[in-house]
């Protein structure tokens, strides 16, 4: 079955540019130019990616990747022409995967989606064929549903979330660079901002922590990285 990537933007000229080159990779796309268009499309056509403008018609970027968190978890890599580090840390923090500044090249582009997707597709086999359920304190892990749950309550996290999570709490106490699990966890030579983990791991303590300020899971090694700790009771 064809790979479908929705396509969000307002400009015509680029909708046709990645329409053009997504289908020379054999994807099937999806196109939307507002807000509500990119949220009725999403939901109805269940793509496999997103790539989600920024400045939209009637709803911008940022609410539209809002409302979708709320739904589904497929990976979403926003577009946009501000160069404002506010603009890219709230992609991340409403939930988006990865973002993207324009103008960018097309290769570049075309190797961030492939590399989302390939993620996304390495998750779903490995966790099909395991089925195995890690607990660590209040924490349960279960591989397979991709499902976290805390003192028995289903916890609501993205795609990206849980597979650091999962990371991480795989390699229990092995301490990782910012660097290093943008290379593992989001799948490729990452060269933009590192502070994509730092707001990832904020988001992700805030769902599993007792207290997101002094966390116990989740733990940072000043100056060099994260790890997971499973020594919590």
């Amino acid at each position: 079955m064809s790979i479908k990537v929705l396509v969000v933007d307002d400009e015509k000229p680029i909708v046709d540019i990645l329409k053009f080159n997504l289908k020379k990779e054999g994807y099937t796309v999806i196109e939307a130019f507002d807000g509500e268009e990119a949220i009725k499309k999403a939901l109805d056509e269940n793509p496999d990616i997103i790539l989600l403008d920024v400045m939209l018609p009637k709803m911008d970027g940022f609410a539209v990747c809002k409302k979708l968190r709320e739904k589904i978890s497929t990976p979403i890599l926003m577009l946009t022409a501000r160069e404002e580090e506010v603009d890219k840390v709230l992609g991340l923090e409403l939930g988006a995967d990865d973002y993207i500044t324009k103008p960018f090249s097309v290769r570049e582009l075309m190797a961030r989606v492939k590399a989302n997707l390939r993620r996304s597709n390495s998750e779903a086999v490995s966790n099909s064929l395991t089925g195995d359920v890690i607990k660590f304190g209040k924490l349960s892990i279960n591989l397979e549903r991709y499902e976290v749950m805390k003192e028995g309550k289903v916890l609501d996290l993205t795609l990206r979330e849980f597979e650091l999570l999962k990371f991480l709490a795989t390699k229990p106490m092995k301490i990782f660079s910012r660097e290093n699990l943008l290379e593992k966890v989001w799948g490729y030579e990452y060269y933009g901002d590192v502070r994509t983990v730092d707001v990832t791991i904020r988001r992700l303590r805030e769902k599993i922590e007792d207290n997101p300020s002094s966390p116990q899971y989740i733990v940072t090694k000043r100056g060099v990285g994260y790890y997971f700790n499973n020594q919590v009771e």
